[in-house]
């Protein structure tokens, strides 16, 4: 995240939510059955950005009358996401995530279902103490589409012919749809009007895809000390991304390579090396930084009472993580 002065200041106000979001984290998913909520404190004292809380309080009006219910709104949408995150890890065969061993790789598998699947529960049963069936409505088609847009990336792995929309209706599956129903919480909570609940979920889908095709640029070109995973993750696992796509659009070449690469009968290593310098990785970058400009600019009209620069500043720091 930037360390502009607005950014400082923003971040400065969000703390005591962000910090009664922890709290209410860590109250949620201990004091159940060791075998499921060791794990997930486990996941939770893993750490993150915690980026979909952040847009949920920012999308807000951020009332005092409000407090309790955005609290237990941003909570849910973060169980979520890490329920998802636990399924993914297991599904990818990753070893390690932030840093740490996955719930699958140091528990086994049957237990990282049962710890994703404990998630999903408590996000809901967080979520219906808001007393909204709209709240509840939003993130179940959220959590659908994430379960969908796992199936997509499932049926093309290894599809070296995926296409460009392929991938983005993907990414707006399986990360836009959980930055854009985060704004829409924050909205439908504060009372915002469907004006101000349409653009603020648009910008959240816009940010969310900046942010995965960012993620997958990364997943070549970073290190594993700062994304804490090994390089070459998508490869290995068969997940065609934006950058690979691009690049072998400009070297056909690539393709024979990165077929062998994937299915570890070569390392990855240099492979990550040719694809991080590529044309093709700084058009992904480009792309991502177009949906950044898409996702502010759908802040030009009617949002509530969101707030505005801090949205703004988020969008940019999007951009930030891959300076």
């Amino acid at each position: 995240m930037t360390t502009a002065p607005a950014a400082t200041t923003f971040v400065d106000a969000l703390r005591p939510w962000m910090a009664q979001c922890e709290q209410l984290l860590s109250d949620v998913a201990g004091g159940h059955a060791a075998q499921v909520s060791g794990p997930a404190g486990d996941t939770l004292a893993a750490g993150g950005k915690r980026v979909r809380p952040m847009l949920l309080f920012c999308a807000s009006a951020r009332g005092e009358n409000d407090r309790t219910a955005l609290v237990s709104a941003a909570a849910a949408v973060e169980l979520v996401h890490m329920a998802t995150l636990v399924h993914d890890d297991l599904i990818d065969a990753a070893t390690t995530r932030r840093g740490r061993p996955t719930v699958a790789c140091a528990h086994g598998a049957q237990t990282a279902i049962q710890v994703g699947d404990f998630l999903f529960a408590r996000a809901f049963a967080e979520l219906t103490r808001v007393g909204s069936a709209a709240a509840v409505q939003v993130l179940a088609d959220a959590a659908l589409d994430l379960a969908l847009g796992e199936i997509d990336q499932q049926r093309a792995a290894h599809d070296l012919t995926l296409s460009v929309d392929s991938y983005m209706a993907r990414c707006r599956r399986k990360t836009g749809a959980l930055f854009s129903v985060a704004c829409r919480l924050g909205a439908v909570l504060s009372g915002a009007g469907s004006e101000a609940e349409a653009r603020l979920a648009a910008y959240g889908e816009h940010v969310g895809v900046a942010f995965q095709i960012f993620d997958d640029i990364l997943d070549i070109a970073g290190s594993p000390a700062e994304t804490g995973k090994r390089r070459g993750t998508d490869i290995l696992s068969g997940t065609v991304t934006l950058p690979v796509i691009l690049a072998m659009a400009e070297d056909p070449g690539l393709a024979a390579d990165i077929a062998v690469a994937s299915r570890g009968n070569a390392s990855v290593e240099p492979l990550c090396d040719r694809l991080a310098t590529h044309p093709g990785t700084a058009a992904a970058r480009a792309r991502a930084i177009e949906q950044v400009g898409r996702a502010v600019t759908s802040l030009a009209g009617d949002v509530g009472a969101a707030d505005v620069d801090a949205l703004r500043t988020i969008a940019a720091g999007v951009v930030d993580r891959y300076a």
